[in-house]
């Protein structure tokens, strides 16, 4: 039993706001952002598969926003597993 009842609702609040924020930052940047090179705008307007239903596929240039969650994750698992066996932590 809770002594606040609000209490449920405040960690609700606080786990959800910081979600939608990160999907609508990473939506964004999955949307704008990539390494330009030469071949890029002729990349994204070339089509190289199409699909019944009129599904056009593209060889669109990769989002820096992946390369950094990829490169994020990478970092934090070889902390975690660097941090776990310095400190002794039992899992």
């Amino acid at each position: 039993m809770r002594y606040f009842e609000l209490l449920g609702i405040q960690h609700f609040a606080m786990y959800l706001f910081p979600t939608i924020a990160f999907i609508a930052l990473f939506v964004i940047g999955l949307g704008f952002y990539h390494f330009h090179r030469k071949d890029s705008a002729e990349r994204e307007s070339r089509i190289i598969e199409e699909y019944p239903g009129g599904i056009q596929g593209r060889n669109a240039p990769f989002p820096i926003v992946l390369y950094l969650v990829i490169a994020g994750t990478v970092l934090w698992v070889l902390a975690y597993i660097l941090l776990i066996g310095v400190l002794g932590v039992k899992i």
